[in-house]
């Protein structure tokens, strides 16, 4: 007999709490306050071999975009420190945060979209807490420590040489994983070249990155080894947010009480419609399968993140004993009570208009964003002089390239049109390609034509091609004249 037709026989005797107790309590906590230590079986079935797929991909995205570089430049590279900021190879600058901050509100936009019209689905399928635990630290979990079952026993027994030497493999190999992720992760942020550098010196050598990388790996070995599950439910805003955004029409894991209710345990042979039982036995494969400990009948709840483990145990289940798959399935809270199928609501709809509206703007955005960022400032405490009739402006000018190409370009005054730029070296400038280039020019206008002692100038960037990139307004200033 399979350990599954044990658990149908047993009514999943032995293998949970009082069903009860899970609908009176959180399902990673007693009802005294002490932590319950939530020992998920290991699911399988068709969902999980999709989430596995899933996670296996963004997982090698996780630790292969580091090493991707697009025209010379990174990937994604978010260095706060030196603010060099890179997406999809493109650089972005502090002056272009404006941009990636209406991004980030479209990105919210997109969540709460999503999270009404599919619930929790990031959680389960997306999120990295979730990959990480699930597709890493918890197959080391069964691989060392064996399944749900061996990991009780484990766990109940004194410290023999056995636990010891488990519990020591186990937490070593957490170790190593955890400073592993740190390592990709500060990748991101200063670039694999520099990471290399620091772990090839040593850490006497940067004793500050050194002592960061420590606190980050124990901070990622303190959440998967021993933290878990209580992220979602305990420090996750998100959880806390599809309280307010989710309703009866947002398709979610749920049990079908209808078909399930009343619920009994299997006996062979039985003809349950005509005896008033529903198709739910009882067997609680769907509670020993969840990795936050809760029970999926009691209806939506909190620490549900979408992960698809009890559809997978529950449809199991069902094929064995002969009954429709699907007891507990992606569903709405409405299809399950009237039958109706699902609609795309008026709320989503308009939330949809939005963010489609404001993907475009910045669309826009991005594709205006220029080729080139000027700026041409007045010395602090410099003023003007008068010289063969003219007088002259002396300005420091800054260039930024934003593109991935070497540029060469000259100034020319737009407005007003008599005033001529005098240069300190080359007229050409060259400005590297991400690169920054600082220099001095002169102004000049004649004094005849200066009607005021302070007048707005309009300075113009031109390539080689005569082609306008960018303008930078600011004032020129000459002697003070008495107006009659």
């Amino acid at each position: 007999m399979s350990k599954i037709d044990e658990d149908i026989t047993r009514g999943g005797q032995g293998q949970v709490l009082d069903p009860e107790t899970y609908r009176d309590s959180i399902g990673t906590m007693e009802q005294s306050g002490k932590r319950r230590w939530v020992f998920p079986k290991k699911p399988k079935g068709k969902y999980t071999n999709y989430r596995n797929l899933v996670s296996y991909i963004l997982l090698l995205v996780y630790f292969a975009v580091p090493f991707i570089k697009v025209n010379g430049n990174p990937f994604f590279l978010f260095n706060v420190i030196d603010r060099e900021f890179f997406i999809a190879g493109q650089p972005f600058y502090p002056q272009d945060f404006f941009i990636l901050t209406l991004g980030a509100i479209a990105s919210l936009i997109f969540i709460i979209i999503f999270t009404i019209a599919f619930g929790r689905i990031f959680c389960g399928w997306i999120c990295p807490q979730t990959i990480f635990m699930e597709s890493i630290f918890r197959k080391i979990e069964y691989l060392i420590e064996g399944d749900r079952n061996k990991q009780m026993k484990l766990d109940r027994q004194e410290w023999n040489s056995e636990k010891i030497w488990k519990r020591s493999l186990k937490w070593s190999v957490y170790v190593i994983i955890s400073l592993i992720i740190t390592h990709f992760m500060f990748m991101y942020i200063v670039g694999y070249q520099q990471v290399f550098s620091i772990v090839s010196e040593g850490p006497f050598a940067h004793p500050t990155n050194f002592i960061v990388m420590i606190l980050f790996t124990a901070a990622f070995y303190f959440v998967f080894a021993w933290f878990r599950e209580q992220v979602c439910t305990l420090v996750c805003p998100y959880g806390r947010l599809q309280g307010v955004l989710i309703d009866k029409e947002t398709i979610n894991v749920f049990y079908d009480f209808k078909r399930g209710e009343n619920r009994s345990k299997w006996r062979k042979g039985e003809d349950r419609k005509a005896e008033g039982k529903g198709d739910c036995i009882d067997c609680h494969q769907c509670v020993v399968v969840c990795p936050t400990g809760i029970d999926i009948r009691d209806g939506q709840q909190l620490e549900c993140v979408n992960c698809t483990a009890c559809i997978d145990a529950c449809d199991e289940v069902m094929e064995k004993v002969g009954l429709p798959k699907g007891l507990v399935r992606y569903a709405s809270e409405k299809e399950i009570e009237t039958g109706a199928p699902y609609k795309f609501t008026g709320r989503m709809k308009g939330f949809a208009i939005v963010l489609v509206l404001l993907v475009g703007f910045l669309g826009y955005l991005l594709s205006s964003r220029g080729e080139m960022e000027a700026k041409f400032i007045k010395p602090a405490g410099s003023t003007f002089f008068v010289k063969e009739g003219k007088i002259i402006n002396t300005y420091n000018y800054t260039f930024l390239n934003k593109t991935n190409d070497k540029k060469i370009v000259t100034i020319k005054v737009i407005d007003p049109a008599h005033a001529e730029v005098g240069y300190s070296a080359s007229s050409k400038i060259i400005v590297e390609r991400d690169k920054i280039s600082k220099g001095t020019i002169n102004i000049s206008f004649p004094e005849a034509e200066m009607n005021l002692s302070k007048q707005n100038i309009t300075i113009g960037v031109y390539d080689m091609k005569g082609k306008l990139i960018d303008s930078y307004q600011t004032y020129f200033e000459g002697p003070f004249k008495l107006q009659f």
